[in-house]
């Protein structure tokens, strides 16, 4: 499938304001991978099929996290959560994605990880920062994009606990966890 195809395909899977945050972490992604030396190509195609899955039933997402063996704490969390390992599964599967990097971008831009690649770092960053974004802190976010990958990320899973905290609700580990290896 080349580019222009699953550009398509991607965007026939979302409403039009989901396809325009979509373009904004393609363009961030871009941008961000330029900067920290990173393959542009690579990071366009994990930001490309991010949100693959998010707009899904979550029945269907439960029943493959459920069938396809993916982490099956997942369901104990919140479904937002779950649209990113789904999605890396439908990259591989139904997009023929096989770059484990890329497919790793997907699985963990929302929740992170410790460990995390300079390809997840960017895709996740591009994620929280596109244009389109627009919650307190974002400015801090993008200023520190400019100079420090890692404290940017830091600056946006502050900004995803904090929020998390105010809603009360749970957080997920792989978040806490990849805040504190990137403080280490």
């Amino acid at each position: 499938m080349n580019r222009e195809e699953m550009i398509a395909k991607v965007k026939a899977e979302m409403p039009e304001r989901r396809w325009l945050h979509t373009q904004g972490v393609m363009e961030t992604a871009v941008i961000l991978a330029n900067r920290y030396g990173e393959d542009p190509v690579r990071a366009e195609l994990a930001a490309i099929l991010h949100d693959v899955a998010k707009y899904w039933p979550t029945e269907k997402m439960a029943q493959i996290i459920r069938e396809r063996a993916l982490p099956p704490e997942l369901l104990l969390y919140d479904k937002e959560l779950w649209h990113a390992p789904v999605g890396a599964w439908v990259a591989e599967h139904e997009y023929g994605v096989s770059d484990q990097e890329v497919l790793d971008a997907i699985r963990y831009h929302t929740s992170g990880r410790r460990g995390m690649s300079k390809l997840e770092k960017i895709v996740c960053l591009a994620d929280y920062m596109e244009p389109g974004r627009d919650f307190p802190g974002v400015s801090l976010i993008r200023e520190l994009s400019e100079q420090d990958l890692n404290q940017a990320l830091v600056a946006g899973f502050n900004s995803t606990i904090s929020f998390l905290l105010e809603k009360k609700k749970r957080i997920f580990p792989l978040t806490v966890e990849a805040r504190n290896g990137l403080l280490e």
